[in-house]
């Protein structure tokens, strides 16, 4: 299915049940995918999509799993060969190696949060190393770069709070912003990609480039319908070899039995790259399609019912008294002050069904506006909280 027909449909879905209500219930995301006309493959997707949107990172893992998780088996041989490679921390890995590089390019899947909150990881590093754009493939323009913040009108997966935070952080920092997606499909698409960067490097020289996508838009080497991705011919254009880095392949799937075996075999604690003896980074199997580094992401481990991998270093969780809880369910949105009313996107999001459920959000420092909806969408609660 064409990516533009899937983007208009999604749209066309979330203008049905009207503009402003982004962020959904589970059961209204049950409903969407049971009252589809349209493919299994649609419906596992678009709803992975919305779990996601909606900060539900279990259920778009379970849902994108329904069309594409395979169980996965190693051989005796290939696991001798890789219980011997040699974890090493990916996010400084990646920091020493950027200092050598003009541009790297980091991909995503569209329904996994963790893959934003890991490139967000990386803002501050890349910044001091001398990056100053941050090209993201999502983007509908580059207005945020004036209101220094997305809005529910900057893109489809940006609506996403861990998308939202990766672009406010690193708009904070001092990156520039830019879109590059292109229309078309396959082949068209990714020449037109690549010559929306290059156009934009053309004109922006001072300084390094960081580029954000989604899956194989980041890979090299022969693709079997694109002859080429963006990243091919990115390199094309510029004569660079750009540094690509891979977090889709090694991520967790809903079950175990869906997680590439490595995954097992490494029981990493923190996303890592393995090394062999001779120092040369394992990029997989695949060598007709690879990235440079291959991230192995660690399995989510649970703290207070919210996924640990949130509480990244200046982050803390805040607990929404009861007293602030009229009826079930409702949707807690909590918004960097001032931004619910332009349209921003929230910080963080829970679903609450009962009064046993987790009231646990996880914020940065800051001034929040935290928002709480019933079940019909209306807002029927508001209040200010300040993080310190």
């Amino acid at each position: 299915m064409k990516f533009y027909y899937l983007i208009a449909l999604l749209f066309l879905s979330i203008l049905s049940y009207g503009q402003t209500d982004f962020y959904r219930f589970s059961d209204d995301i049950k409903k969407i995918q049971e009252d589809s006309a349209q493919s299994a493959s649609w419906r596992g997707q678009m709803g992975a999509t919305y779990y996601s949107i909606s900060g539900k990172y279990k259920p778009a893992l379970e849902s994108w799993d329904m069309v594409f998780g395979r169980a996965q088996r190693l051989s005796t041989a290939d696991s001798l060969k890789l219980t011997k490679l040699i974890p090493v921390n990916a996010k400084d890995y990646i920091l020493n190696r950027a200092s050598q590089e003009k541009i790297i390019i980091i991909n995503e899947a569209h329904h996994n949060a963790s893959h934003r909150t890991f490139a967000s990881s990386l803002l501050q590093g890349l910044y001091d190393r001398g990056y100053r754009y941050l090209g993201v493939e999502t983007l509908a323009n580059d207005s945020l770069n004036t209101t220094k913040f997305a809005n529910l009108k900057s893109g489809i997966y940006s609506q996403e709070p861990e998308f939202g935070n990766f672009l406010y952080h690193a708009l904070k920092i001092g990156f520039k912003l830019f879109p590059y997606d292109a229309e078309g499909n396959g082949k068209e698409r990714e020449i037109g990609e690549a010559k929306n960067i290059y156009n934009f490097m053309q004109q922006n020289k001072e300084g390094k480039y960081l580029i954000y996508c989604g899956y194989q838009h980041a890979y090299k080497g022969v693709h079997t319908s694109w002859e080429k991705t963006m990243t091919g011919r990115l390199m094309e254009l510029t004569g660079l070899n750009p540094l690509t880095i891979d977090q889709t392949q090694f991520s967790e799937k809903s079950l175990p039995k869906y997680n590439e075996p490595l995954l097992r075999l490494v029981n990493n604690t923190v996303p890592v790259i393995l090394k062999n003896k001779d120092q040369t980074v394992y990029n997989g199997e695949d060598q007709k399609m690879f990235t440079d580094i291959k991230i192995i992401h660690p399995n989510t481990k649970y703290k207070k019912g919210r996924p640990g991998w949130m509480l990244t270093e200046n982050r803390k969780f805040y607990k929404v008294p009861a007293s602030e809880i009229t009826e079930y369910p409702v949707l807690v949105m909590a918004y960097r002050k001032g931004e619910f009313e332009q349209n921003g996107i929230p910080a963080d999001i829970i679903e609450l069904n009962e009064p046993k459920d987790s009231r646990f959000l996880i914020l940065d420092k800051g001034n929040y506006e935290i928002i709480i909806k019933d079940r019909k969408y209306n807002v029927n609660r508001k209040f200010e909280v300040t993080l310190k």
